[in-house]
């Protein structure tokens, strides 16, 4: 079983890119996905594509899901036996924590390809600023940095932002010649392109970069809520605006299923900048805040009544208990 790791960070575009993969090569993968936070949003879009998606949701790969991982990747390799094992972490992960946590268990059946890395060209500098040490970790630790969302960019930002990238890499002795940075749209790419990546093992001259004890460690924030939904349409809006203008505090990522009045929609925010499109009245209400100093009872009144109704039940509850001493 060969294992590709398919990392990037919060809302970088991963499943995107493995439907892409599994278009243009026509294997068949064995996905493994790991959310952060306790709601799956994206494995339905992969299942849909015919998919066997292996769903791990409570915890982080990297951390503290050490043992179940592991014990998951063996199971996987032991029943279903896949060519390909596609490991899709949360977004939130260190790249160098995955790859050294297979490599504990790589034998002869179970060997890793060069693992790839996905970015968000837009959110570059919000993410290294707020997020250094996991950020730089995946970009450091990774074959290829594939650039995302940069389509309807000029020729000038891109070679911009790829200075950036190599500037962050010399910063920290890591070759340029080691990573190779794509800049033209991986849509593009013929299906030798994709195969290649599925032919590239990490050997003994590959070695995972460990960032300096200095950097900030802090994780994300999440908060999932279930059973969401707002008045009106206007209303929604409202709230994607008040959310990309940090009311709720800095959210990097948010995306789930509401519903609207009457209408259903899916939504997906990264940094500043959101989309919403028409969703099914049988999508799970599902929705999930990814950031820093997250205001958790605001966004509890604002996306979910049942915690509304509970604080108005409540109040009325102290109100009439007040009433009654005082009679």
């Amino acid at each position: 079983m060969k294992i590709l790791i398919v990392s990037g960070f919060l809302g970088a575009g991963k499943t995107t890119l493995i439907k892409e993969m599994a278009n243009k090569t026509k294997r068949d993968f064995v996905i493994m996905e790991n959310e952060y936070g306790d709601v799956d949003i994206d494995s339905n879009t992969l299942k849909d594509e015919g998919m066997n998606i292996w769903e791990l949701t409570e915890g982080c790969v990297c951390c503290t899901m050490k043992k179940d991982f592991a014990s998951s990747i063996l199971t996987i390799a032991n029943s279903l036996d896949p060519e390909y094992l596609i490991v899709e972490p949360t977004g939130a992960a260190k790249l160098s924590n995955i790859i050294n946590n297979i490599k504990q268990i790589e034998y002869e059946r179970i060997v890793l390809l060069k693992p790839i890395t996905i970015i968000d060209g837009n959110s570059f500098d919000a993410f290294v600023n707020s997020y250094d040490d996991i950020y730089v970790d995946q970009i450091l630790n990774t074959s290829k940095i594939i650039i995302s969302k940069m389509e309807s960019k000029d020729e000038f930002e891109i070679e911009a932002l790829i200075k950036k990238i190599k500037s962050l890499m010399n910063k920290n002795n890591v070759s340029l010649n080691n990573i190779e940075i794509l800049e033209e749209h991986y849509s593009k790419k013929d299906k030798e392109w994709w195969e290649n990546i599925l032919k590239s093992f990490i050997d003994e001259k590959y070695t995972v970069k460990e960032l300096s004890k200095s950097q900030n460690e802090e994780m994300p924030e999440s908060i999932s809520m279930k059973g969401c939904c707002v008045d009106s349409e206007n209303k929604f809006m409202i709230l994607l605006e008040d959310i990309v203008r940090g009311r709720f505090g800095y959210v990097a990522r948010s995306k789930g299923f509401i519903k609207c009045g009457n209408n259903y929609f899916r939504y997906d925010i990264v940094g500043d900048r959101y989309a919403v499109t028409g969703a099914d009245e049988k999508d799970a209400l599902e929705i999930v805040f990814i950031g820093k100093d997250l205001n958790r009872k605001l966004l509890r009144e604002e996306f979910q009544p049942i915690y509304r109704d509970n604080i108005k039940h409540n109040d009325n509850h102290s109100h009439n208990e007040n009433e009654e001493c005082e009679n």
